[in-house]
Parts: structure tokens; sequence; C-alpha cells
């Protein structure tokens, strides 16, 4: 049975009863705690807070995670619940995808057995918050360009610089910053909140992911103790390593949006009436855009499920994940345009989720690595050489 009329190839067949169950249930929970208040919160620039402990409880942070309270969702089981929560809104998705793949999973992957007992159960319910600071005021798509410093000094390390467009970064309990030691080596340095030097602020009138907490850092000869470096966080690879994960999810998350788009607009053409009486759905031009949202987002499904079962058998790599980000972000973006224009004027309005949708894609087609630098990983992938250095 076709699933919220996006299912043309039947790909339920393709998904497990526990896969189905988690998208069922994710969803219900979008229709009946998101939907009627996101755009709200939208409207006023407010991420919905109130939800966070609700999140946790139904462990959706670092839900593909093993241990420490995590759910230990499957590959494809995560990407349906990033799906799912985009669906609502591009910055519900955000906030769980960066508490869990950039904050959650780089202490586990990264941390020691003191840094995760401490951190994990926490971020996990929602109790704290976390956020990532990799980007920088002048490096963005190349953060092996950073700035920022760490100093040894003694038992501990003082951090130095600062750090932009870092989703939740005022509000989050403990920020994973990327700075350069006195080696030049890149590492990942825990900084807890009331820190000393630490200070962080909003970045307000955006037209983009307005119910999402956009911050900046600054660094300011903050000193941690040197037990707060993750040991095993050698380099820029670790962080891009997190990104991998974020932007995996970030590939399933985007269809979410597409389908909702493509839903509404849909359901609005074959109500609206043109012309004689006659639904716009009738109309070829209608049609073809229909027809063409139907058809990249079926290609992004078949995408993200396979990528999702390489990634269970250990095979996806960054290459994969980034054809993945690219292309369903792009689909996502153009079916959302396509989408407000079948709507006409009230395409614009609140009364309709697309042109929320719309722009908050523009930022989630920039953000983990935009379309052109994924464009360019994949043209080094495949031929071995580097056109970005």
């Amino acid at each position: 049975m076709a699933f919220q009329g996006v299912d043309f190839l039947e790909l339920d067949s393709l998904l497990t009863e526990d896969e189905k169950v988690v998208r069922a249930s994710v969803r219900q929970w979008v229709e009946e705690n998101v939907k009627p208040i996101i755009e709200k919160h939208a409207q006023a620039g407010t991420f919905p807070t109130e939800l966070i402990p609700e999140i946790g409880r139904l462990g959706y942070l670092g839900a593909n995670l093993e241990g420490y309270g995590c759910a230990g969702m499957s590959a494809v089981e995560y990407g349906l619940v990033m799906q799912e929560l985009e669906r609502g809104d591009s910055g519900l998705r955000s906030f769980v995808s960066v508490q869990g793949a950039l904050v959650m999973y780089p202490i586990h992957a990264y941390g020691s057995e003191e840094q995760k007992q401490k951190w994990l159960p926490r971020l996990q319910k929602g109790e704290a918050l976390g956020c990532f600071g990799l980007t920088e005021p002048g490096f963005g798509s190349n953060p092996g360009g950073m700035l920022t410093t760490a100093r040894k000094q003694g038992d501990a390390y003082v951090l130095n610089g600062e750090k932009l467009w870092i989703t939740n970064g005022s509000v989050a309990d403990v920020a994973l910053v990327w700075a350069k030691d006195d080696d030049g080596k890149i590492g990942g340095f825990l900084v807890e909140k009331g820190t000393p030097g630490l200070k962080a602020w909003d970045v307000h009138d955006k037209y983009s992911l307005r119910a999402s907490i956009t911050s900046g850092l600054a660094l300011s000869d903050c000193k941690i103790p040197a037990c707060n470096r993750l040991p095993k966080a050698d380099g820029l690879g670790a962080a891009l390593g997190c990104l991998t994960q974020a932007r995996y999810g970030i590939g399933w998350g985007a269809l979410g949006a597409a389908m909702e788009c493509y839903q509404t607009a849909l359901d609005y053409a074959k109500e609206r009436k043109q012309w004689a009486g006659k639904p716009i759905a009738g109309h070829q031009l209608v049609q073809e855009k229909l027809v063409w949202m139907l058809t990249e987002i079926t290609k992004g499904q078949l995408l993200a499920l396979q990528v999702g079962r390489l990634k269970e058998k250990g095979k996806a790599t960054f290459a994969h994940v980034s054809l993945l980000k690219k292309n369903n972000v792009w689909v996502a973006l153009e079916s959302a345009r396509k989408a407000r224009d079948i709507l006409g004027a009230n395409g614009i309005t609140g009364d309709y989720p697309v042109f929320r949708h719309m722009v908050n894609l523009e930022s989630v087609y920039t953000y983990e690595g935009t379309h052109d630098i994924h464009t360019l990983i994949l043209g080094h992938h495949i031929t071995g050489i580097p056109a970005y250095e």
C-alpha cells in the first residue's frame, strides 16, 4: 500500500517490519506534536524546546548508537527517523542530528570511557544539550584552515578562536570544539557551559531555519582540563568522520521534506479549480511538475535505502554519503520550489508547509558540505585528482 502517496515502486516491500514500525511511530508523533506548533515557532524564530524531553524519551537522540541508554537502531531505521522528523521541519531534524551525529557520535567513537559515562546518558535523555564547533567565520568548506588554537598549559588546554553557524550553541551544556594544538594537529575538545572565556550568542534575522537555534561561539583564553580532549580524535579526519554521520541523516531527512511538499501540492492540485471548474491537477504543466517530483523522490528513496544497507554492512564510504546528501537535498529543494509554484499565492503563506520547507532547504543545501563541495568530493573520488586544493 502506498505510504502517504509517495511509494510508487512499493519500496515498503524492501523494509523490515521493525523499520516500518519505527517510521510509523515517528510519523504519528510528528503529526500529533510537531505539525500543530511548528509554524508558530518558525514565525516567532524559536525552537520548540518543550519537545526535547519527549524526543529523548522516545530514543531519537543518538538513536543509532549502542549502549549508554541509546536505542541501537539500524542505519535504515535511523534514516527513517530523520526522514519523518524533517517531514515536520528541518530545524527539528537538525537538532536531533547535531545532538546525535555531531556530539554523541564523536564522544562514543573518539572519547574516553569517563567522557562517555559523563555525557552520553544525559545527552541521550535530552537532559544535557551539545553543539559541534567546527565552522569558523573565515573557514567553512575548508575546515583544515581553522584558526582556533588549543595550547597545552600544564594539565590543561587554553583555547582561543571563534566559531560560527553553530546549531544549539547558546543553549549547549557542552561544546565539542575543534582546534589546532601546539603541533598544528586538529583535535576535539569538550568545553562545558560556564567555562570562563567561553561566550555564545545567537544569529538573528534569519529567513531560513527559523525554528532552530543558530549561534556563534567565542573562546578567549578558555581553559579546560587536558582530560577534556577526545583521546581518539586524531586529526581533521575525526571531525570529517562526524560530518559523514550527519550527512547520512540529512540525505534521509531531506526526503521527508520533499515528500511533504509533494503530498501537499498533489492534494492542493486535486482540490484547486480553475478554467470551467476543472482541478488544476488536470493541467499538463501541473502534472509535469508532480511527475518530476514523484520520479526524483522515488530515485532518492532508492539511493537512501541502498546507502543505508551498505552502512549496515560497514561498506558505506564518505563518497557514498556525499552522493546521498548532494542528490537528495537538491531533489528536496527543487520539489519544494515546484510545489510552491503549484500552490500559487497560497504557497507563500503559513497555511501550508511548503514555503517553510523551501527556505529551510536553502540552508540544508549549504550546510554539512555545500552542493558544489560534494560535487568536488565525488569528482576527486572518481578521478583521483582533487580540484579544491
